[in-house]
């Protein structure tokens, strides 16, 4: 595989997709220790906690990714396309690790 360059979006939208993903997973552990606060506001929110879980998580995917976009004009964000797959695949590893760790040890 050749270490190519990547466009400015798939930098800052892959970077926003890895900071995401751990934000959910730490989302998870946040509302699941606590019900009576985080969770019911969730749960009041829209319904059901997942849905209000999804809209946040795509929101902050899309407000972190455009934003980020914005900050790469002059290609600030020097990620190759090796460093933005092993970013991805990290963030979802310590992601799983985290929600894994947490219903284990709680």
């Amino acid at each position: 595989m050749q270490n190519s360059e990547v466009g400015k979006y798939t930098r800052s939208f892959g970077v926003s997709f890895a900071i995401t993903s751990v934000v959910s997973a730490l989302l998870v552990i946040v509302k699941e220790t606590n019900e009576e606060t985080v969770l019911a506001w969730m749960k009041a929110a829209s319904g059901h906690h997942w849905v209000t879980h999804g809209i946040f998580n795509l929101i902050l995917f899309v407000v972190l990714g455009w934003a980020l976009s914005r900050l790469d004009k002059g290609r600030g964000i020097p990620v190759s396309a090796r460093g933005l797959i092993s970013l991805i695949v990290g963030s979802i590893v310590a992601s799983g690790i985290l929600i894994v760790g947490f219903y284990l040890f709680h």
